[in-house]
């Protein structure tokens, strides 16, 4: 359809383009991938495919990070844009995305007026009917243009607000008790999530943000038991992405957190008089949920079995003693 209405409409038709994306906007995405062993190619589209194929060959024991990683190089693109042909040389035409040199929206003229402005010019181009005067005029097209893409972004900020708001919605409802299955939705739920990303800036708050799978809802974890100015046993590793905690008298590494890591975090409503805020508490590892109160137990169980140790070796002892007794007499 696209290359019909460029024949007859060089410099008039509605298309569709996708620029490549900078080396420097899936920067970031490459690092990440480069800790699970995994290498991302951009060079093209084809190139960028081949590599998430291999790498969903190399993650096969997570079939999810697989998915994942294949939303977070969506986001390094940049969006897809309408323009009359007319505004650019064709060799910008390009769809990075689709690998397509031309492309243009044909098939849903009931909810895309894009498509509504292709169907006219190809029926113009086959002699069904004439071409509309306002499809006539590069500057009206150019207008026509940005308004669908002013309009289209419009719309995807409207859907994101509205799944923020049915989620707050839900996560407010119920109980949170344990009676509460999560089948009849609502209320304080335990998931599991994967880390998107690990916050390993000197001086900020030690954080991370999530994607729940089962929601399908991302949420930023604070590491509100460590103080990230003043704790010494707080590791921040920026080259492989990871937030750990060391033993305060060994040195020795704990607990860690690294992107693509899953975990279990607590998803919560946290309600005031004029404002609800979805919160995401982190509940394994327990180590850099709560240092303090894990370390402590762990030090209470030890403290325990040594207490506990003489005690059953002396009991131990005296049942063979009374066994040794038996068969002598």
């Amino acid at each position: 359809v696209a290359k019909k209405i460029l024949r007859h409409y060089p410099t008039l038709s509605v298309l569709r383009r996708h620029p490549a994306p900078n080396r420097s906007m899936f920067d970031g995405l490459i690092q990440k991938a480069k800790t699970r062993g995994v290498s991302i190619r951009i060079d093209d589209s084809k190139k960028l495919a081949d590599s998430l194929d291999d790498a969903g060959k190399a993650l096969k024991d997570d079939p999810y990070l697989d998915q994942l990683l294949r939303i977070l190089s969506t986001r390094c693109m940049s969006p897809a844009q309408y323009f009359c042909s007319g505004e650019y040389q064709a060799k910008d035409w390009h769809h990075y995305g689709l690998a397509a040199p031309v492309y243009t929206h044909f098939t849903s003229p009931i909810r895309r007026y894009a498509d509504v402005c292709v169907h006219r010019l190809l029926a113009a181009a086959i002699g069904v009917a004439p071409l509309p005067v306002f499809l006539s005029s590069k500057s009206h097209l150019h207008d026509l243009a940005a308004n669908m893409n002013r309009r289209h972004r419009a719309a995807q900020l409207a859907g994101r607000a509205s799944v923020q708001l049915h989620t707050l919605i839900f996560f407010a409802g119920g109980d949170g008790s344990e009676n509460d299955d999560g089948d009849g939705g609502g209320g304080t739920k335990e998931e599991d999530a994967y880390v998107l990303d690990v916050e390993t800036s000197p001086n900020s708050e030690p954080s991370f943000s999530v994607m729940v799978p089962r929601y399908g809802i991302e949420g930023r974890v604070r590491l509100t038991k460590i103080n990230g100015k003043d704790d010494e046993c707080l590791v921040r590793d920026p080259e492989n992405h990871r937030l750990g905690y060391k033993d305060p008298k060994t040195g020795k590494l704990l607990a860690s957190v690294a992107v693509f890591d899953k975990v279990r975090v607590r998803i919560w409503v946290r309600k005031s008089r004029d404002r609800r805020e979805l919160v995401v508490d982190l509940l394994e590892p327990q180590l850099l949920a709560n240092p303090a109160a894990a370390l402590q137990s762990k030090q209470g169980g030890k403290k325990e079995n040594k207490a506990a140790g003489p005690t059953s070796g002396s009991s131990a002892s005296k049942k063979k003693k009374k066994k040794k007794q038996k068969t002598r007499q």
